[in-house]
C-alpha cells in the first residue's frame, strides 16, 4: 500500500518533547507575573520609595525570558531529537528485521539485549512468531516434496505399465488392467487426502450439533468387517452415566477422524487377538474420545512424529492392500486443530497405543 510521504516519528517526538518543554517555560513566567510581578507597584518611587518599580523590572527582565524561552525551545528540539532517537532505536531494529523477513529470509532473529520493556517484549514476540514461521514454511516445503514423491510414484508405476503393454501387444492385459486399478485408486485415495487435509487445515465449513458416541458407532459399524477380517475385537462404549458427547462441528469430518482412529486401530494391531476400544464421554466442558489398541511397543519418539504427513514409523508400516499413505493421523490432527481441539497420542506400556482427542462441548 502506498502512502504520502509524512514526518518522521522521531521529529514528531523531537517537536513533543520541545513543545511541551516550551509550554512548561511558558507557565512558569505566567506564574512569576502572576504571582510576583503584578504585586510590585507601579509608580515612580516603587516600594517605599527605594524598590525598582514594575516598569523597571518589566524592561530588565522581559528580554532575559525571551532569551530563556528560545534556549528551552532550542534545546528541546536538539535534546527530544537526541532522546527520540534513542528510544526508537529498539524499534528500528524490528523494522529492519521485518523488512529482511519480508524478503524471505525467516532465519534471522533479532535478539534485543537489555531488560524486559515494551520493546524488548514486541522484539521476542516478533523473534517468537519468525520461529514459527520459519518452522511452518519448513514443513509446508516438506510436506509439497513429499506429495510430489507420493503421487509422483503411481503415475510412474502406470506409466511402466503401459509401455509394456505398448511393446508386447500379444501379451494378456488382464493382469495389467488389475494392477492399474489399484495404482489409479491409490492415486485417487491420496488425492483425495490431500483434498481433505487442505479442507481441514483452512477450516472453512458449516459447524453443526455432533454426538460423537453417535459418530464413534458409525465408524465401528463401518470398520467392523475389517477387524473381524484380522481377528481383532472391536468394542464401542460410552459414558456409563448415558451422557452424550456433543460438540460442534462438521459431521462429515468429524465421521473421517473417527474412522482414521478406528482404521489406524485396526491396522496397527496385532496379527490375531487384538483388541480396539472406542470411548466417548463428556467431562465438563469436553467432550472426549478415546481410541486404545494393543499391539507392538512404540518408542516415544516415534509417536511424535506420527502426526506429521507422510511420516511412517518402520514398525507401522503396511504392506498389504491397506497400506496408508502417511496422512491418516495428519488429518486427524488437522481436523482436531480446525475444530479447536487437542490430541494426544500416548503409547501404552504393554503395547499399543492410546489416541485421545478433546473437543469443546456444545454450549
Amino acid at each position: 500500500m502506498r502512502r504520502r510521504p509524512g514526518p518522521s516519528t522521531r521529529l514528531k517526538l523531537a517537536l513533543s518533547y520541545a513543545g511541551f518543554l516550551f509550554v512548561a517555560g511558558a507557565l512558569l513566567l505566567a506564574v512569576v507575573w502572576m504571582f510576583l510581578l503584578r504585586y510590585v507597584p507601579d509608580n515612580s518611587q516603587g516600594l517605599l520609595g527605594v524598590s525598582p518599580n514594575r516598569y523597571l523590572l518589566v524592561r530588565t527582565f522581559a528580554p532575559a525570558a525571551a532569551a530563556a524561552m528560545l534556549f528551552l525551545l532550542v534545546f528541546g528540539l536538539l535534546g527530544g531529537w537526541v532522546l527520540a532517537g534513542r528510544m526508537l532505536r529498539p524499534l528500528t531494529r524490528i523494522a529492519d528485521a521485518a523488512r529482511t523477513a519480508g524478503k524471505g529470509s525467516l532465519s534471522h532473529r533479532i535478539r534485543m539485549e537489555g531488560r524486559q520493556d515494551e520493546f524488548r517484549e514486541l522484539a521476542d514476540t516478533f523473534d517468537s512468531m519468525l520461529e514459527q514461521l520459519e518452522s511452518h514454511v519448513a514443513e509446508q516445503q516438506r510436506f509439497a516434496a513429499n506429495a510430489s514423491h507420493e503421487l509422483r510414484t503411481p503415475l510412474a508405476i502406470s506409466r511402466t505399465l503401459l509401455d509394456v503393454a505398448l511393446k508386447e501387444p500379444a501379451r494378456d492385459h488382464h493382469e495389467l488392467i488389475e494392477r492399474l486399478s489399484v495404482v489409479n485408486a491409490r492415486a485417487i485415495d491420496l488425492t483425495e487426502a490431500l483434498l481433505l487435509l487442505s479442507r481441514g487445515d483452512r477450516g472453512n465449513f458449516t459447524r453443526e450439533s455432533v454426538d460423537l458416541s453417535l459418530i464413534a458407532e458409525e465408524a465401528a459399524e463401518t470398520l467392523l468387517p475389517l477387524a473381524e477380517q484380522r481377528r481383532i475385537t472391536l468394542d464401542v462404549s460410552g459414558d456409563v452415566t448415558g451422557g452424550a458427547a456433543r460438540t460442534t462441528g462438521s459431521p462429515e469430518l468429524l465421521l473421517r477422524m473417527v474412522t482414521n482412529l478406528v482404521q489406524n486401530a485396526v491396522v496397527h494391531n496385532l496379527p490375531a487377538g487384538g483388541t480396539v476400544t472406542v470411548h466417548t464421554e463428556a467431562y465438563g466442558d469436553t467432550s472426549v474420545l478415546r481410541v486404545e489398541n494393543t499391539g507392538s511397543v512404540l518408542p516415544a519418539e516415534l509417536v511424535t512424529t506420527l502426526t506429521e504427513p507422510f511420516r511412517r514409523g518402520t514398525d507401522r508400516v503396511r504392506t498389504d492392500e491397506h497400506a496408508g499413505v502417511g496422512l491418516g493421523l495428519a488429518i486427524v490432527h488437522s481436523i482436531v486443530r480446525a475444530h479447536d481441539g487437542t490430541l494426544d497420542l500416548v503409547p501404552r506400556p504393554a503395547g499399543g497405543l492410546r489416541v485421545t482427542v478433546r473437543l469443546p462441548a456444545e454450549s
